[in-house]
């Protein structure tokens, strides 16, 4: 099943899809639910019971229909790992424990849903903007000091994730901060798959795309601390909420072919680490993420404002 959120004639609603084609609008289905993720996500059962539901309900509204929201209203915390593909480490020669994850925190402000644009800085305040595909793992029941065998257990699904980065920003100091968190920079979605449709993570491969081209490709048995070690850890320290997400790092890029020019010529990379194949987000550009059994994530890349003092 999946869980989706879009606009309709009175604003944000929830619904829930099979295939990815079609969907049932939940208040519509089990009008006693909540509306609100986060909540819906606390009270047990109630994704399997809205599975049953949905097995049984006729057919849906064409999703092609909506404009898909990001279906986490308010987030309590959205964690984020760096440095978690083993790829990506080779190609930053950056170092990093091997046994505990790099953590960071996001703003909600800084992601949008699927299909909705995202903004690259104006070139006076930053050049390298930078996709990074990434699996995201959504907390569906809250836990303290949870062991790492029962992790899963407080899994609700997983999505798509694009922590786009302006890495400039984020080199200013030994903490990464504004540099991961630019108005609307970075993406998720376009649903929340359940675990038992999704499966064992480490079976599933990522894709990202820049204007057609193949720039990302691992599979996510190539992450070096993984979803279960990294819920385990970060409820340690903390509570771990629904509607919490992590997004799980992201991996190297993918070698240029001999006639990617683009992704050879090094002179357009602005970033800390000039890399073979990385080729930083402009506006016009179409950045896809794709994760085998999650779907697609698009959005366009367009201007941020330019720079000057406003009030908004």
């Amino acid at each position: 099943m999946r869980l989706l959120a879009y606009q309709d004639s009175t604003g944000r609603a929830l619904g829930v899809s099979t295939d990815g084609l079609s969907f049932h609008p939940i208040a519509a289905l089990a009008p006693d639910l909540p509306t609100d993720i986060e909540a819906l996500l606390g009270i047990d059962g109630a994704l399997d019971r809205l599975a049953r539901l949905l097995a049984a309900a006729g057919p849906g509204h064409p999703l092609k229909d909506v404009t898909l929201l990001p279906f986490l209203g308010r987030s309590n915390a959205f964690w984020a790992l760096a440095l978690n593909f083993k790829t990506h480490i080779a190609e930053t020669g950056l170092t990093t424990s091997l046994d505990y994850p790099h953590l960071f925190l996001r703003t909600a402000a800084s992601y949008v849903g699927s299909g909705e644009p995202i903004l690259a800085p104006p070139e006076n305040i930053a050049k390298a903007f930078d996709y990074e595909g990434e699996l995201g793992v959504v907390i569906g029941k809250a836990g303290r000091h949870i062991p790492v065998e029962r992790a899963l257990e407080h899994v609700a699904g997983y999505t798509i994730v694009n922590e786009g980065s302006v890495r400039e920003y984020q080199m200013h100091n030994r903490q990464f901060g504004l540099g991961k968190n630019f108005e609307a920079s970075g993406s998720y979605g376009p649903w929340m798959v359940t675990p038992d449709e999704f499966g064992d993570p480490t079976r599933h491969s990522l894709e990202t795309r820049l204007n057609g081209v193949v720039r990302q490709r691992s599979g996510l048995d190539d992450l070096l601390v993984g979803v279960a070690e990294t819920v385990a850890y970060l409820s340690q320290g903390y509570r771990l909420r629904p509607g919490d997400m992590i997004a799980m790092g992201t991996p190297g890029a993918l070698p240029p072919s001999e006639d990617d020019a683009e992704g050879r010529d090094l002179s357009r990379q602005y970033g800390p680490f000039p890399t073979p194949g990385l080729v930083h987000m402009r506006p016009g550009d179409l950045v896809e993420i794709e994760i085998s059994g999650l779907g697609i994530l698009s959005n366009p890349v367009v201007a941020d404002q330019p720079a000057g003092y406003r009030i908004d």
